[in-house]
């Protein structure tokens, strides 16, 4: 995995450079100019249309009290797809606009699940699509807080503490 990143640094340029060479050939320096700066600002329109919606979807699961993983990958998604579509290329653009297909961004989010649930903590992950607890109804997490309440027998060197302030 640690190779996977200085070869997409160096692959990624070479193909995106091949493809500018080939399309300025095509249609000409000027007009593949334009490509870029036009495809920059149909993402950036895209982003903020998609990223409000998707916020919009997520405060709505919230206020239902169902967590909004669902909306939380596809914010992260899109992040990724305006990072892509800023970035000067037609193969990072091409990527870029799939992530702003919803459809794309499911298939993504059922794959990366799966690869998850495969990983060994099933139980979280494969009822995560559904940002609901397991359909047993058991958790394996209880999280809570506690204050010892047992009375203590008050011996003639010890005091008890004030009712009023919590020793806590």
């Amino acid at each position: 995995m640690a190779i996977f990143i200085p070869l997409a640094f160096i692959i990624i340029p070479v193909i995106e450079i091949a493809v500018f060479i080939h399309l300025g050939g095509e249609i000409g320096l000027w007009s593949t100019i334009l490509l870029i700066i036009l495809t920059a600002i149909i993402g950036t329109w895209l982003l903020r249309a998609q990223g409000l919606a998707t916020l919009q979807r997520a405060q709505a699961s919230l206020e239902r009290q169902v967590f909004p993983i669902a909306e939380v990958f596809d914010g992260l998604c899109l992040i990724v797809a305006g990072v892509l579509l800023l970035t000067p290329g037609f193969v990072t653009d091409a990527v870029g606009f799939s992530l702003f297909l919803p459809l794309i961004r499911t298939v993504l989010r059922i794959w990366i699940w799966t690869l998850l649930a495969r990983s060994g903590n099933s139980k979280v992950w494969v009822n995560a699509e559904h940002s609901e607890s397991p359909s047993d109804g058991q958790t394996d997490t209880i999280d809570g807080e506690f204050r010892d309440i047992t009375p203590q027998k008050p011996d003639s060197k010890t005091t008890l503490p004030p009712h009023d302030k919590d020793p806590l």
